[in-house]
């Protein structure tokens, strides 16, 4: 230690300032973002929206309702596929179709299972059904209000475009574990994807929504090329960047159900998108610890013995925590996380950040897999058992 320095106390309480800083900037990428509003699409070309399930998803059948009840002023597809009949999602799926007769909805169940990426083998099994030019592919727990494909095809028809992609907000639907899975993806993931679109990177592809022409899928190898990926999403938007095409977040945020049955659930799913992250980034999955400066904060007290500077960074990074959850929470309608819960919220998503890098393995729908250091999967045991 240097005379009047104590060295890891004060590195410990600048890291955390460096994450006050990140909360300031996040909160204004997100006031930034929020105040954008959906431009109406040139055309309405056909649509076709892809939907694969598996299990019964908290608000399933509301969920693909939503997607089938769209104002769009142009022939719209809904393919919903399932791997196996005793799915728990195709029975939903089927009342779906008879509640709407007037809905182009088709229910595609085939358990070919080509590659290690289920959710991709669904899509690719779904595509023998698929009738028009753009495709828009959508995870089944996500919700959507009637202008949503307004929303998204505008975008994709402007020129240079090969891609577009939404964020998405968590709605918790019961208990601390769902209401804490709801504020990593509105008060971590969120905006953490608009800090780096305010700085120009890389705006990232989503499986909240992917719409692109089939013309694009094929030029760029079809679900072939992500049937062995864990981070499909991101080699989607990869593959069509590297083929000339931008990839554009449309302004619009769809709404994702989230509903964790217990904190072991939650720590298993997050764990799941942590490591995705590392698989693509590693350095930046590092980096992205200064995004927890309550954590930060509260490690520096001791390090640094309880130094003033460490009870004010505390006081700083609370503060700059709370102007992000509200200025979240204002933008785009959120019920906020209540104050108790915010520090277990940056704990929590210190030790999975901590821990997506003890290991390979990942847990998807009760199914087992091992990442390599390409991400791409290999699952354990019997697929679909």
């Amino acid at each position: 230690m240097l005379d009047g320095f104590d060295i890891p106390g004060d590195v410990a309480i600048g890291v955390s300032l460096l994450g006050v800083a990140y909360l300031v900037v996040a909160a204004f990428a997100v006031w930034s973002f929020g105040r954008q509003r959906p431009a109406a699409p040139t055309r309405r070309p056909s649509v076709t929206i892809l939907k694969p399930v598996c299990g019964a998803d908290p608000g399933l059948y509301e969920n693909l309702r939503s997607f089938c009840r769209q104002a769009y002023d142009g022939p719209v597809q809904v393919v919903i596929g399932a791997h196996r009949e005793s799915d728990p999602a195709v029975a939903i799926a089927r009342q779906v179709i008879a509640d709407l007769p007037d809905a182009d909805v088709a229910l595609v169940i085939d358990g070919a299972l080509p590659g290690s990426n289920f959710k991709i083998c669904n899509l690719a099994n779904m595509m023998a059904v698929a009738k028009h030019e753009v495709l828009v592919i959508a995870d089944s727990d996500m919700r959507v209000e009637p202008h949503y494909l307004d929303a998204v095809v505008g975008p994709l028809m402007q020129a240079g475009v090969g891609l577009v992609t939404c964020l998405y907000k968590g709605r918790p639907e019961r208990g601390i574990p769902s209401a804490l899975g709801a504020a990593f993806i509105n008060n971590g993931f969120l905006p953490s994807v608009l800090v780096g679109r305010l700085f120009g990177t890389d705006p990232g592809c989503f499986g909240a929504t992917m719409a692109l022409r089939r013309s694009t899928l094929d030029e760029v190898g079809g679900f072939g090329a992500l049937i062995n990926h864990l981070a499909d999403d991101y080699v989607l938007g990869m593959l069509v960047r590297q083929a000339g095409y931008k990839v554009v977040i449309a302004p619009y945020v769809i709404e994702n159900i989230v509903l964790e049955a217990d904190m072991g659930a939650l720590f298993r799913h997050e764990l799941r998108w942590q490591r995705t992250i590392r698989s693509i980034t590693p350095a930046g999955a590092a980096a992205s610890i200064i995004t927890n400066p309550v954590a930060l904060a509260l490690l520096a007290l001791p390090v640094s013995g309880f130094a003033q500077g460490a009870w004010l960074a505390l006081a700083a990074a609370l503060a700059a925590r709370g102007a992000l959850i509200y200025t979240c929470s204002r933008m785009f309608g959120l019920i906020p996380l209540r104050a108790a819960l915010v520090p277990i919220r940056d704990a929590l998503s210190f030790i999975i950040l901590v821990a997506s890098f003890c290991g390979q393995r990942v847990t998807w729908r009760d199914q087992s897999f091992q990442v390599d250091r390409r991400g791409e999967l290999t699952f354990e045991g019997d697929p679909l058992a």
